[in-house]
Order: structure tokens, then sequence, then C-alpha cells
């Protein structure tokens, strides 16, 4: 399995949008910031995950997350409070 995933910064409240194979991982990397585009908004939390079968599934909704640009809308769209 495959997972797109949305994190929270408890710091900032911006949002960042990624994908992996083990979500849990992921985020501990973040947090210990091993990722140099989300190192300077530590700490993180998950806010939200979708599982797929493929990395390519997970990717391609990735995308099409971070394409629409607003926080707003992507909150509302996906059924999340903001």
């Amino acid at each position: 399995m495959y997972y797109m995933y949305i994190l929270q910064s408890e710091q900032t409240g911006r949002y960042y949008i990624g994908s992996s194979y083990d979500v849990a991982v992921r985020l501990a990397e973040h947090n210990a910031g091993k990722t140099l585009s989300t190192k300077s908004k530590i700490p993180w939390k998950l806010i939200y995950t979708e599982s797929y079968s493929s990395r390519q599934e997970a990717r391609q909704r990735e995308r099409q997350i971070k394409s629409w640009k607003n926080p707003s809308y992507m909150l509302k769209t996906l059924g999340l409070s903001g």
C-alpha cells in the first residue's frame, strides 16, 4: 500500500502534501528535520491520509491536491476543518 498524506505545521498552520509507503516513518523524518522543505516548520501533525494500491496512484492524487493551491478549498473538499 502507498499513501497520500497531508501534514499541518503546529508552528505556522501551513500544510504539506506528500506520499509514502509508510506514513509514520515519513512523519518522523519530517519532525526530525530530515526534509529541507519542512524543516523550518517543525513540529508537524498528520491530519489526513488516503491509501492506494500503487505509488503511481498515490503520487497522482498528491499532484491533484497540490494543484488546488487553495488551502480552504482543500480542507472543504476533503471534509476537514481548518
